[in-house]
């Protein structure tokens, strides 16, 4: 006799966590059912309600987002219909058919101005775009869909996609001197390991419902985080790259203010679900030869 398999819709599937999701070997514990923002757009109800009926999943893992951070900035109105409206669309929907939603959320719903690590019912006051749209997402998910889990992560890696681990490694073929902030303290977190935390919680959620923090151990700077891709990189292939050099958040401006101490506490996740933080460092030994042997931009 064949044993169940949750059915999970997934939306954003080509966005990095929505192909860490895909890829990851727990994927062939459940009927995965992948959905680009093509096949299900969560600002319209009456794709996600297509999707619903065509599918009937037993959960929904939502990975669709806007997440360009300083581009936000310019595009307000589109990034709060998308990160807002989509999330309160999905919302909307997964509670008329009694289905689960499962809500990626991001550190950037703090200000950074805290010196401990933020738990989840710590005050929230977004200094950015990004930030307040995630906000009022995760909002617009509570007041309408008692059935939720929200969880929270931050600085996002992966082999996937557009993110800070390739553009280092792009960068350390180019350039002899890197700059990088040192004064921005935060957890860089692998898509993989993101993925393993929601598929565990997706097992064991049985009326556990609310907001949840989870990130990699431990806290660095992001100068730091270059530092030790270039480090381990160069075990592999010897790159142009000589220093990292550590630059202040004034010497590099950009369009978003971001938080200057954004690091999660994941205690509630371990007590809940025994989700148990792993180290951003052993993600990185990893990755980083498959990706040099793959290449970078693959």
């Amino acid at each position: 006799m064949k044993s169940f398999l949750p059915k999970i819709l997934l939306t954003g599937a080509n966005g990095q966590m929505g192909m860490a999701l895909r890829y990851h070997p727990r994927a062939a514990e459940f009927h995965l059912i992948a959905c680009s923002h093509k096949d299900l757009d969560i600002t319209h109800s009456v794709s996600i309600e297509n999707a619903i009926l065509k599918f009937y999943p037993d959960v929904i893992i939502n990975t669709a987002a806007y997440t360009a951070v300083d581009k936000a900035e310019q595009e307000r109105e589109r990034v709060l219909f998308v990160n807002h409206i989509g999330a309160k669309q999905l919302a909307i929907t997964c509670k008329q058919h009694q289905i689960p939603l499962f809500h990626l959320s991001t550190d950037y719903v703090f200000d950074g101005t805290s010196s401990s690590p933020y738990r989840e019912e710590d005050k929230t006051n977004p200094i950015n775009v990004y930030g307040e749209s995630k906000w009022l997402g995760e909002q617009a998910i509570r007041e309408n869909c008692e059935q939720h889990t929200i969880l929270r992560v931050s600085g996002i890696f992966s082999e996937y996609g557009h993110n800070f681990l390739k553009t280092m490694l792009r960068l350390a073929n180019e350039k002899k001197e890197l700059k990088v902030v040192s004064d921005q303290i935060t957890c860089p977190t692998y898509a993989g390991d993101i993925a393993n935390a929601l598929f565990s919680i997706v097992v064991q959620q049985h009326s556990r419902w609310g907001t949840y923090h989870f990130c990699n151990a431990d806290p660095v700077s992001w100068q730091q985080f270059a530092a030790s891709i270039i480090h381990v990189a160069n075990q592999y292939q010897p790159l142009l790259i000589k220093e990292v050099k550590a630059i202040s958040t004034a010497d590099y401006p950009t369009l978003a203010t971001r938080p200057a101490y954004s690091v999660l506490n994941c205690d509630k996740v371990n007590t809940h679900f025994g989700i148990k933080q792993t180290s951003w460092r052993d993600a990185l030994t990893t990755i980083i030869p498959l990706l040099i042997r793959k290449g970078i931009d693959s």
